[in-house]
């Protein structure tokens, strides 16, 4: 398997470690609230409050007016890896505490340099005895010079140090000219995130631009955790804040690499996502996923194999034999979001619509399924940092923004199961125990719209 593809699944194989003990938790605390309304489940003042408390010694401290001066301070905490850690890529109890209480509230802008820039991003880090080998690859593509010594924006460079170049193992493929290319603009925001807005921010746009996710640019993962600020869960941010006049760079230790598709990323775990693979794999859906000819960007609710778990013996038997194959592909299908990427911060919209950034406070928004006429009724509270994310008033995203080559995964609490109709009135699914003839019933609509199921 060549590097840039075994790079980005084994970091995410670590992100997607889920701890009973922390799921459990949140969903005994989830169901003890009321699902009427959206203000039933939104966090107090006073509970934003402890979340910040929490989160905020992981500030990072640094204070930067020059490259150098930057990686100079930062020196001491970068530590080289074996190869074998670099292929992993990824502290999974680090990403775990970020996942669960990571908090930073709106209006810090981290620390300035001393006096006014007068360097480009590009002259910066030509000039840096610390970005030698970054600044040697930039220079094999003008346009690229050109891009970051550019007025046009004002852009932001997660710019890898050199000791990030020997995490690189020996042996590994030499990337083509092209893949390269994709890998350099990965590094590369063309919106301007200083320290403070990185803080309160969980996805951000690079200027690498692909066919598979959507109208909007392929986006990078930012976390607090254990090991501090790190973008995609293994790249830790060992300096901030380096001013140039047309941005801001921010030192990584390790090589940002473009992401895997959303079924590669299933099928890597096994130990969290083996139920829904052979799930998806039972009822024809994974190729149906894996082909991205037919949709552009998407979003796959994920429920863990402890999720599927919670369903009991006898419904996932069920699921499982030849008589209940419908029924678990119209259930898969009900998970799946095709044409409408939605990060916890960001929505890519279908071909055509413009994409748009998560307003903070609430936003809700109903996202089609492959079922042409069923959707799922999906709330987001944002508030700095902190989000919270519930579909069908009841099933909570519990690890956020898996980001993928075509879209996203976000990873429920809870199978998603569609609701029932009482008194003409649809009826979300609350986590009560379910019978396999109740759970017949929910299915029974989809089942027989078998044929709607399209991407």
């Amino acid at each position: 398997m060549k590097l840039l593809n075994l790079l980005p699944l084994a970091a995410i194989s670590a992100a997607f470690v889920i701890p009973d003990d922390q799921v459990m938790s949140r969903i005994a605390f989830e169901s003890q609230k009321s699902a009427d309304s959206a203000s039933s489940w939104l966090p107090t003042k006073n509970q934003l409050q402890d979340e910040f408390d929490k989160t905020s010694k992981h500030v990072l401290k640094f204070s930067k007016n020059a490259l150098d001066d930057a990686y100079d301070r930062a020196a001491e905490s970068v530590n080289k890896v074996s190869q074998k850690a670099y292929e992993i890529g990824f502290d999974a109890q680090s990403w775990l505490h970020s996942a669960s209480s990571s908090f930073a509230p709106e209006g810090h802008h981290g620390h300035h340099g001393h006096g006014k820039p007068n360097l480009t991003i590009y002259e910066l880090i030509a000039e840096s005895k610390y970005t030698t080998r970054l600044a040697s690859l930039i220079n094999e593509y003008p346009d690229l010079v050109t891009l970051l010594n550019g007025t046009s924006a004002n852009y932001t460079l997660f710019a890898p140090i050199d000791s990030a170049f020997e995490k690189i193992p020996e042996g590994a493929p030499k990337p083509s000219k092209e893949e390269l290319k994709k890998v350099l603009l990965y590094h590369v925001s063309p919106e301007y995130y200083p320290a403070g807005k990185v803080l309160v921010t969980h996805t951000v746009p690079s200027a690498l631009t692909v066919d598979t996710v959507g109208i909007g640019p392929q986006r990078l993962s930012t976390n607090i955790g254990l090991k501090g600020l790190t973008v995609n869960f293994y790249s830790r941010i060992v300096a901030i804040d380096i001013f140039g006049t047309n941005g801001v760079i921010h030192g990584v230790d390790s090589i940002l690499v473009p992401p895997p598709k959303a079924v590669d990323i299933v099928s890597f775990l096994p130990g969290e996502f083996s139920t829904l693979e052979l799930g998806l794999s039972k009822t024809g859906l994974l190729p149906l996923l894996n082909d991205t000819s037919n949709h552009v960007g998407g979003t796959l609710f994920a429920p863990s194999n402890f999720a599927f778990q919670k369903l009991g013996p006898k419904i996932n038997a069920f699921l499982f034999s030849k008589y209940g194959q419908k029924y678990l592909k119209a259930l898969l299908a009900y998970h799946v979001v095709a044409n409408h990427t939605l990060y916890s911060d960001a929505y890519y919209a279908s071909a055509g619509t413009a994409k748009a950034d998560i307003p903070k406070g609430l936003f809700h928004i109903e996202l089609p399924t492959l079922f042409k006429d069923r959707s799922l009724s999906v709330n987001v509270a944002r508030y700095g940092r902190l989000i919270f994310i519930k579909i069908n008033a009841f099933s909570t995203v519990v690890i956020e923004d898996g980001i993928a080559a075509d879209g996203v995964i976000q990873v429920v609490s809870d199978v998603l199961i569609p609701p029932k109709k009482i008194d003409r009135m649809e009826r979300h699914w609350q986590g009560e125990e379910l019978a396999v003839e109740d759970f017949k019933e929910r299915l029974e609509p989809y089942v027989k719209n078998d044929m709607n199921v399209e991407l």
